[in-house]
């Protein structure tokens, strides 16, 4: 249904008052962009979106993204037309305890489906999100996956380096199902545009296989045909490229037009301005907080509208499920999110391997038992062990979304932001591989991750200077620190914000695997090893790894010191106490794969495993602060001070001393 010209731009309007209201009544906001893109946002909600009012989870709703977070007094706006926030909502913008937060906040019930915020981000999730669409399309049919994802990004968005990653795999997937709307201004927060970028972004979309559509962005006509084209296109995803005016509307203190300013994009535009622009734009100053009688009509009628469309495909639902009895409590459970149910007794580990083989075993029993699975690889599948996974399934690709393997190529960030869209999107279990080190590239989407409660899994091999030849480019020495600062912080639910796994040994590495598919609450990392690791003495109790530290085999009784590592060294560790029990030294050798689930154990288990007065010695191939923690005041850390080198891992662990001799000598001379 499209609705009267004259009255869409009241409506639009509406949006630009109460959007540049919030931000003044809040004396802090991002006014000028979200005045800029109430046509677009106006024409979207009222006229094209598809949801149900009844039920905001539905699986077959369209989905929209957006990008640049600090619009997000635009996006409020028009869900409050929605009826999904109230006017005291929109009065209490960026106050503590709102739920109109400066940058949009992920609530689903209320139609935030990101968190958004670092640009860039936002739209690479639409990416995944389109791709975990036509992955569950391939799986449940069409009639239960027909739906689009919009996107909706800035000038911004487009010049972060992730937005080359989202539109390289976007054009080459043919994700036709996104359709992408850049707000493009040509103002930015300090700058305009021009002093920062002078590329042709129609042709570089263009080059990477979209369609691209140029228009006016504050033209409601021109707006509808391309979203028309967009919805009509068969191949390709689209880009509509809208040249939208900042702040439009907006009139300074002396009554001249303050359009196009850049002081408009991130500050509140002063009282006399603000009054001059309320009026110009129809709005009452003294009251302006206010859904004029035309806007409250258009969108009462998309309501009734939206609950015809969507009661026929609920009806083409209620059909699909009485044939596809299966399919249909296969996308409930997946849909709830639901720890999947897996067969791990089937896994059967070799002896003394590295853990990147024990986890290439256990993605080879997921991608057989856990359909709605995806996992990814940043062109490392064969080298972090994700092929295991790969073996058994086949690459996502343009027309052919049986597969569940996803291959990045080499783009880490870009790879974790489309598989955290998948999860997103919902009905979807996403997992990424690449080297330690590399989780460098990735920090700012694991922060996001975490921040969502998204229980996306990293896979990261290679995990410590062993490494060897590839020398100190390749080896990492500082990143379990920082990742293990994670576990550390707790989300808005008071949870660990994320769980970290080091395994042992190969049979630890199984019960890892086994606890992150059952954490469907947060992300969880696998930190895992490139060497060969000796299995942990015969007859250990791999059920303690489930509560993050425990007490391994052949542990002495009564110890005089407390031996603790995760990972390669707690081997190491082993072999040193056969030294150390020559000289008579009783030892107590503790394995610690998770700091973070240990510290989530009563006290009492916490001290029956660390004894606050006992004599605690840590072996770390990272900064000693990782462990720093565990040992206590009175224990000591032997760890690395220094970037890594180049050479073979044997001749590593003996220059760096991480050999059983050295802990001998350590542990003899802290002892004394």
């Amino acid at each position: 249904m499209m609705n009267d010209n004259k009255l869409m731009r009241k409506a639009a309007d509406n949006i630009r008052i109460l959007a540049v209201s919030m931000v003044e009544n809040a004396k802090s906001g991002h006014p000028g962009g979200a005045m800029g893109g109430a046509d677009f946002i106006n024409v979207l909600f009222s006229e094209y979106l598809i949801y149900d009012p009844k039920n905001p989870t539905w699986e077959g709703r369209d989905r929209f993204y957006l990008d640049p977070g600090h619009m997000s007094s635009m996006l409020y706006s028009v869900l409050t037309l929605q009826g999904k926030y109230t006017i005291e909502d929109l009065k209490n913008f960026r106050q503590w305890g709102s739920p109109t937060p400066g940058h949009p906040e992920r609530n689903i019930e209320r139609g935030i489906e990101n968190t958004s915020g670092p640009l860039g981000q936002g739209h690479t999730y639409a990416v995944g999100a389109a791709i975990a669409e036509k992955f569950l399309e391939a799986r449940l049919g069409h009639e239960v996956m027909q739906h689009k994802i919009y996107a909706y990004i800035s000038d911004g968005g487009i010049q972060e380096e992730i937005s080359q990653g989202a539109g390289r795999i976007a054009g080459l997937l043919g994700l036709n199902n996104l359709i992408m709307f850049y707000d493009a201004n040509d103002v930015q927060l300090s700058t305009g545009c021009d002093v920062v970028m002078a590329e042709d972004t129609e042709m570089k979309y263009k080059a990477w296989g979209w369609n691209v559509i140029t228009i006016d962005g504050n033209n409601i006509d021109q707006i509808r045909i391309a979203l028309n084209t967009s919805l009509s296109e068969k191949k390709r995803p689209t880009l509509i490229i809208g040249k939208t005016v900042m702040a439009k509307g907006a009139l300074q203190a002396d009554g001249s037009s303050y359009e196009g300013n850049v002081k408009t994009h991130g500050a509140p535009l002063g009282r006399d301005a603000y009054i001059n622009t309320v009026k110009n734009l129809g709005g009452n100053t003294e009251n302006p907080f206010v859904i004029f009688p035309e806007t409250r009509d258009i969108y009462a009628r998309r309501h009734e509208e939206l609950m015809y469309i969507v009661g026929k495909r609920h009806q083409e639902e209620e059909i699909w499920t009485k044939k596809n009895p299966i399919k249909a409590q296969q996308m409930k459970d997946w849909f709830t999110a639901r720890s999947p149910f897996v067969d791990w007794s089937s896994i059967v580990q070799p002896a003394n391997a590295a853990t990147r083989t024990a986890s290439a075993n256990c993605l080879s029993v997921l991608a057989e038992q856990v359909p709605n699975m995806i996992c990814s690889s940043a062109d490392l599948c064969n080298s972090d062990k994700t092929d295991g996974f790969l073996k058994k399934t086949h690459n996502i690709q343009r027309g052919d979304f049986t597969g569940a393997f996803f291959q990045a190529g080499v783009s880490e960030l870009t790879m974790t932001c489309v598989c955290i869209g998948m999860y997103l999107h919902g009905g979807v279990i996403p997992a990424c591989g690449t080297f330690f080190v590399f989780s460098d590239y990735m920090k700012p989407a694991i922060r996001m991750a975490a921040l969502m409660e998204v229980p996306i899994k990293f896979i990261w091999s290679h995990d410590a200077f062993r490494v060897g030849e590839d020398g100190p480019t390749h080896e990492p020495v500082e990143q379990e620190a920082q990742i293990r600062l994670m576990e550390k912080l707790q989300n808005h639910h008071g949870k660990d914000s994320m769980r970290v796994f080091r395994p042992a040994d190969v049979h630890e590495t199984t019960i890892c695997w086994q606890m992150a598919m059952e954490n469907m609450e947060t992300p969880t990392a696998l930190v895992l090893s490139r060497q060969t690791i000796d299995d942990l003495p015969e007859g250990n109790d791999y059920d303690g790894v489930r509560k993050g530290a425990y007490v391994i085999a052949n542990s002495d009784k009564n110890f005089d010191v407390i031996l603790l590592a995760s990972g390669s060294e707690v081997s190491t560790l082993v072999a040193g106490a056969d030294l150390l029990r020559k000289d008579n030294i009783k030892v107590r050798i503790v394995s610690v794969p998770s700091e973070g689930l240990f510290r989530r154990q009563s006290m009492e288990y916490q001290e029956k495993i660390l004894p606050h007065n006992a004599k605690i010695f840590g072996l770390t191939a990272g900064l000693p602060v990782t462990l720093e923690g565990l040992v206590g005041k009175n224990g000591k850390v032997f760890g690395l001070c220094s970037f890594g080198y180049s050479a073979p891992y044997k001749v590593l662990n003996e220059k760096l001393g991480f050999t059983a001799e050295n802990v001998y000598r350590q542990v003899k001379d802290f002892l004394s």
